[in-house]
């Protein structure tokens, strides 16, 4: 084969160590950011806090250089043109974020919110506790307390254990049956394999004398703790949990009979069959009815107002407020890091270089202001980004989810010439605070559903409509997927009865069967 030379012009897309840290930075949460900050502040010394007293890496927006004249620091109105913020553009320079418009990077994780396909966490709803009243009249206020204060269930029934008179190994046991609890209230372990745990703990040979009295100790332990408030702790499974808070109700024929459906017929009630309830029950409809509503009052999780409510607190990143006849968008001072490069280590560095020193500290000095450099950029985006969807969706803010309009990546990549991989990343995990309440960025994007007069109505929009419409409906005479349908094609907006069904599984809204009640 004979040698050639030829020459080719190409193309391709180079990932500087700058360019991916500033991808990893942009995709993370405020949580895993804070995270990310300490570690960086305990291996690189060129980097350092702002100095004040009492304050911390996340309090107050950055005020030094080179992160100060921050965008987020300026509380004026944003007059809804999308304009970007002053020294917005260095998230698109030539070593930030512009260049990862690049296909190169691939499509993002979560783009199935663009051709509606989104799944079931797009606006974050959840299962709350419900207040309710107990038979003296008291309603949970105190729980919620307790809560506030940061007491945990363990904790709370350890008091109530301490104020008992029992011997110290009774206590021992009652102690490891509170131990077994799960978040729940609920025993997390059969009984047996907590009694099996004991005799190995104590070296009690099974089947022996020994092994009996501590069989009987543990079922006496196990009616202490479900003796215990709140009610129905130490349940081993649902009807346990319901039967045990029945029983703290006045004596009553309803609720003779609902102690009866809780532990022999709890899933025909949850069908809400309630034919075969009154069949099986010998019962009338007035009282089925009315034992009913009494297991509807229990609290299925006993354990749940002592939950650590911290863990559940979501800080939102972006902060959107009425500001004359246009609305403020600001970053939130609290998440923002307040970093700067260490002048005295940087001099040093700067001195060891020009003699011909180490280095490494040149590069350690450099990869600092990368860092910083990295974080400032980080939040220009992410500015923009909730800007530009402020603009794009101004009614929600004043009608709320209603009022809602299809919105894709694509759109906002357009318009600020980003990647739509980017603004994955931007709207995964990032929160914004509005008059509305607190959402995450995706979830001002939907898909779009066609109507009878020509144009788009977004499938946030549908959801809030399905919502209302089952908030509305006759408790006796549930609305089904089909009714639903039909009721939004009235509306002018075309539904599938199968898209139905699959934006009230998404709201966490039960099948018509289930909703039925007497």
């Amino acid at each position: 084969m004979k040698p050639t030379l030829q020459v080719r012009l190409s193309q391709h897309l180079a990932l500087t160590p700058q360019l991916q840290q500033s991808i990893r930075l942009l995709q993370l949460s405020t949580l895993e950011l804070h995270q990310e900050v300490e570690q960086m502040l305990e291996q690189n010394p060129f980097l350092d806090v702002e100095e004040e007293e009492g304050a911390s890496p996340f309090e107050t927006p950055l005020e030094r250089a080179p992160m100060d004249a921050r965008p987020a620091d300026r509380d004026e109105p944003f007059d809804g043109r999308g304009e970007p913020a002053e020294g917005a553009d260095s998230a698109g320079g030539a070593d930030g974020l512009a260049e990862m418009r690049a296909e190169d990077f691939g499509t993002p994780g979560r783009d199935d919110w663009e051709n509606g396909t989104e799944g079931d966490d797009f606006d974050g709803i959840g299962e709350t506790p419900r207040s309710r009243t107990t038979a003296d009249g008291d309603d949970d206020s105190e729980m919620h307390e307790r809560r506030g204060a940061g007491t945990t269930l363990a904790e709370h029934l350890r008091r109530q254990v301490a104020a008992m008179r029992l011997t110290p190994e009774d206590r021992a046991v009652l102690l490891a049956l509170i131990d077994s609890l799960d978040g729940d209230g609920y025993l997390a372990d059969p009984l047996e394999e907590i009694e099996a745990r004991l005799q190995q703990i104590e070296g009690v040979e099974p089947g022996s004398d020994a092994a009996d009295v501590l069989h009987d100790r543990a079922r006496c332990a196990l009616r202490w703790l479900q003796s215990l408030e709140p009610a129905g702790v130490g349940a081993r499974d649902l009807g346990e949990c319901l039967a045990l808070q029945l029983r703290h109700h006045a004596k009553s024929p309803a609720r003779t009979l609902a102690l009866r459906i809780a532990q022999n017929y709890l899933e025909l009630l949850a069908k809400r069959d309630f034919r075969r309830l009154m069949s099986l029950t010998s019962a009338s409809e007035e009282l089925v009815r009315q034992a009913q509503a009494l297991i509807v009052a229990c609290e299925p999780k006993p354990g749940r107002p002592f939950a650590d409510a911290e863990s559940n607190v979501i800080v939102p990143d972006v902060v959107v407020r009425k500001s004359g006849r246009g609305l403020a968008v600001t970053l939130n001072p609290d998440v923002m890091p307040r970093l700067r490069i260490n002048d005295l280590y940087a001099q040093a560095a700067k001195a060891q270089r020009g003699a011909n020193g180490n280095p490494g500290l040149s590069a350690r000095l450099q990869e600092a202001r990368w860092f910083v450099k990295n974080v400032q950029q980080r939040f220009d985006t992410i500015l923009r980004v909730s800007r530009a969807i402020v603009e794009r969706q101004r009614a929600f803010f004043t009608h709320g989810a209603i009022a809602m309009k299809p919105l894709v990546l694509r759109e906002i990549a357009d318009e600020l010439g980003l990647h739509e991989s980017t603004i994955s990343r931007v709207t995964t995990a990032k929160y914004m605070a509005t008059p509305q309440g607190t959402f995450e960025l995706k979830y001002f994007f939907g898909s779009s559903l066609n109507t009878d007069a020509g144009g788009n109505a977004s499938s946030t929009a549908v959801r809030a409509l399905i919502q209302r419409f089952v908030a509305a409906e006759d408790a006796g005479k549930p609305l089904s997927d089909s009714q639903i349908s039909q009721m939004l094609e009235e509306q002018g907006i075309q539904v599938a009865r199968r898209t139905v069904a699959k934006y009230r599984e998404a709201l966490k809204i039960a099948p018509a069967a289930m909703r039925k009640t007497l």
